[in-house]
């Protein structure tokens, strides 16, 4: 049965709970599965391998973004790190330059230092840069569009092509837009990557990471034998909340982005602003390109101030936007990148992103937006 996307997002992949028909999938609260008989297992033998919360859930990612098949792990670090394991020492990977500041800190601290696999951050907004950093070992390439902070788009078609061509496995980070808005399998990427603590949950109630992979090349199969190893997995609980908070995606996206095109709008006219990066304003210079990728732009919004003396004065002056880590709740979220989420990455890197003292993040919930730019309005100041 061809349902449309919403319908998707309701009942994912159509199963239920046979035993019971309960219209909220039961949360299979065990660490294990007693067996029939000998050689007779239910399916389900240990939860680390599979759970019936989570299968459903996993279910439910794999057909919103037209996957062979996907896996939940307990946090969206987590989950890179599972796909991470899908190279081998000395391998190559290109990666945007313009990137969360945790994952900076694997692939560097862990994953270069420790296991030396090899890293090359290129500006992947340029086909260009991306072909010029092949090298004979390179095995992959990781891109967020849009980037973290920075609101960077890049082209996942193209860069699926340049993959195709040289057999490298494009990863694309889809946190910001969630399968409500941009597909990147369906782009050509070959993994889709999500932190599901974002959008997806969508309360700012649980932490989750997402992996979903394109048929073929046993991508799936390797996908399974890492988690189930490696372990890491979500939680029966956290993924009975995230299966909820994904019912509501698309009715949550819609109004956070229309919050995010009027606010973005209005720090665009504030005199006390420099910058605003939102790829929903056709000034954006990844605008067009976001457009013809993505059904929208979503709701996160970056802006640089022209003093950075008012950023304290910003960040203790809001009172409906919440000053903390993290995005894509109900709640509107504030954050100042250089000593939080980017404080990893080294200050050289952010200068030339311009992360930098005068640049803030917000993430734009679903409250009222007139109470929202009161908010910005009074903490920012005349």
């Amino acid at each position: 049965m061809k349902l449309e996307f919403d319908t998707k997002l309701v009942h994912g992949d159509l199963s239920f709970d046979e035993a019971t028909g309960a219209i909220s999938y039961p949360i299979y609260q065990s660490a294990t599965f007693k067996h029939r008989g000998f050689k007779q297992s239910t399916g389900f033998d240990y939860s680390r391998e599979d759970n019936p919360t989570r299968q459903k859930l996993e279910n439910t990612i794999a057909v919103l973004e037209g996957a062979e098949a996907g896996f939940a792990f307990s946090t969206g670090m987590a989950a890179v790190a599972n796909v991470l394991q899908l190279f081998s020492t000395g391998d190559h990977l290109i990666i945007s330059n313009d990137l969360y500041g945790g994952s900076y800190r694997l692939f560097e601290e862990l994953l270069h230092k420790q296991y030396r696999l090899e890293f090359t951050y290129v500006d992947t907004r340029s086909l260009e840069g991306i072909e010029a950093a092949i090298k004979e070992n390179t095995k992959g390439i990781f891109i967020e569009t849009p980037t973290n902070p920075m609101m960077r788009v890049s082209d996942i078609r193209k860069i699926a092509e340049i993959s195709k061509s040289r057999g490298l496995l494009l990863i694309v980070d889809n946190t910001f837009l969630t399968p409500y808005f941009q597909k990147p399998l369906e782009l050509g990427a070959d993994i889709v990557l999500h932190s599901g603590t974002k959008f997806l949950g969508g309360h700012n109630d649980t932490l989750a990471g997402f992996v979903a992979v394109r048929a073929g090349e046993q991508l799936s199969e390797r996908m399974k034998l890492i988690q189930k190893t490696v372990g890491g997995v979500l939680s029966p609980f956290d993924s009975w909340l995230l299966l909820r908070g994904i019912k509501t995606l698309g009715i949550r996206m819609e109004r956070q982005q229309e919050n995010a095109f009027k606010i973005a709008a209005w720090l665009k006219a504030n005199n006390k602003i420099a910058e605003v990066y939102y790829p929903g304003l056709a000034s954006h210079e990844g605008h067009g390109i976001c457009k013809s990728q993505a059904s929208g732009f979503g709701s996160m919004i970056s802006f640089s101030v022209k003093d950075a003396e008012i950023i304290p004065q910003i960040l203790e002056g809001v009172k409906v936007i919440s000053f903390a880590e993290s995005l894509g709740g109900v709640e509107s979220l504030i954050t100042y990148p250089l000593v939080q989420t980017h404080a990893a990455i080294p200050k050289a890197i952010l200068d030339e992103l311009g992360v930098n003292e005068r640049l803030l993040r917000l993430s734009v919930g679903i409250e009222d937006v007139k109470d929202l730019i009161e908010d910005l309005d009074k903490a920012i100041g005349k």
